[in-house]
């Protein structure tokens, strides 16, 4: 354990600030363009940060990829979801076989999916499943932990090491995504762990419960908190009593993001608990962080907030799987082309205001 929290540290070690000269040198060119300083608005913040994370001013993102993280949930006998856990190794092939919602964008925003047992509670066999599995599913944390500290660290390593082999592999930029039945329940305890907003204002609607059930989801929230007293003093600690074994690798993926220099785009509500947990474990690793969307779970635009992210995109969805994140490449594409395409007003002859 104490090996593996040391290997962890040094990891950690890595992540390093953003360029800030690059970052002045991305305004200097924004602001010689044929347009009113900053009238493209969250464009040139990402333009800027873009260059910040990558040291150009114009880097060529094209070579993208989704992590999609898969994973059950223990919590889920406590009836806390529309669909049964079944549908998770379900939806794990129809991600492989390319037919799920994330699988569809990504190919429209030229982005390769990778899809990654995390701890889903079935036996998968497939030739492009990445298997990363620890354990069979987290445990019920209304009765005790969901993982021992020891998993959860695997799980996040895993991630780190896989976001960390894809940038070796020449990937610029990464989406998280991921699928576990019972995984806002999870996300909304984390929420509420580290101080982000209370269970009922983080529990939403979910995979599209009613009400009453919600309510319910809310109380399994808070018996699951008092029965853990998880502290975000120890955001490792907390993950393991609360959390999800995918939601400890997409943390990963967001840290090897971060110390690989490459820009992690954010998905929904999942992904940014994920984020929020990755930011209390390395505050450093929020430069690299870039929201994609606002989800139409209640407890979103508090988490953001909480983070430091601000969506690009805002168009009530609440499917997860990255599917928000993928759009946001697209966004991001419109910003590099800005840098690199655009006039300036010395090129266009075009007097300044």
């Amino acid at each position: 354990m104490i090996e593996q929290e040391h290997q962890l540290a040094t990891r950690l070690d890595r992540i390093e600030p953003l360029y800030g000269d690059r970052m002045e040198a991305a305004q200097r060119h924004l602001d010689s363009l044929t347009k009113p300083p900053g009238s493209l608005g969250k464009l040139e913040a990402i333009a800027r940060q873009i260059a910040g994370i990558t040291g150009e001013l114009a880097a060529d993102l094209s070579k993208r990829a989704v992590i999609v993280m898969a994973g059950d949930h223990g919590v889920c006998e406590e009836g806390v979801s529309a669909f049964p856990a079944e549908v998770t190794p379900q939806m794990v092939f129809n991600f492989l076989a390319g037919g799920a919602c994330v699988n569809v964008l990504a190919r429209g925003a030229g982005a390769d999916v990778y899809c990654v047992d995390m701890g889903v509670n079935a036996d998968l066999v497939h030739d492009s499943l990445i298997s990363c599995k620890t354990r069979k599913g987290t445990a019920n944390m209304t009765k005790g932990p969901a993982m021992t500290r020891e998993d959860a660290i695997g799980a996040i390593m895993a991630g780190f090491d896989l976001a960390e082999k894809l940038a070796a592999d020449g990937y610029r930029m990464f989406a998280t995504g991921e699928m576990g039945i019972g995984n806002t329940t999870a996300s909304s305890a984390l929420c509420a762990a580290f101080g982000a907003m209370s269970a009922d204002e983080a529990v939403g609607l979910g995979t599209g419960i009613h009400e009453e059930r919600r309510a319910h989801k809310v109380d399994v929230v808070n018996r699951a908190l008092a029965c853990n007293e998880p502290s975000p003093a120890d955001p490792v600690g907390a993950l393991a009593k609360v959390g999800g074994l995918e939601i400890a690798g997409l943390v990963g993926v967001i840290l090897g993001a971060a110390a690989n220099r490459r820009p992690v785009v954010i998905d929904g509500f999942i992904s940014s608990a994920a984020a929020l947990v990755a930011a209390s474990i390395a505050p450093q690793a929020v430069a690299y962080m870039i929201g994609s969307h606002l989800s139409q779970e209640q407890g979103h635009r508090k988490l953001l907030e909480g983070i430091g992210l601000s969506p690009m995109i805002h168009l009530d969805m609440r499917l997860g799987e990255g599917t928000g994140a993928v759009l946001g490449f697209h966004v991001i594409d419109a910003a590099m082309r800005i840098m690199r395409e655009m006039a300036t007003f010395e090129s266009a002859g075009v007097s300044r205001g």
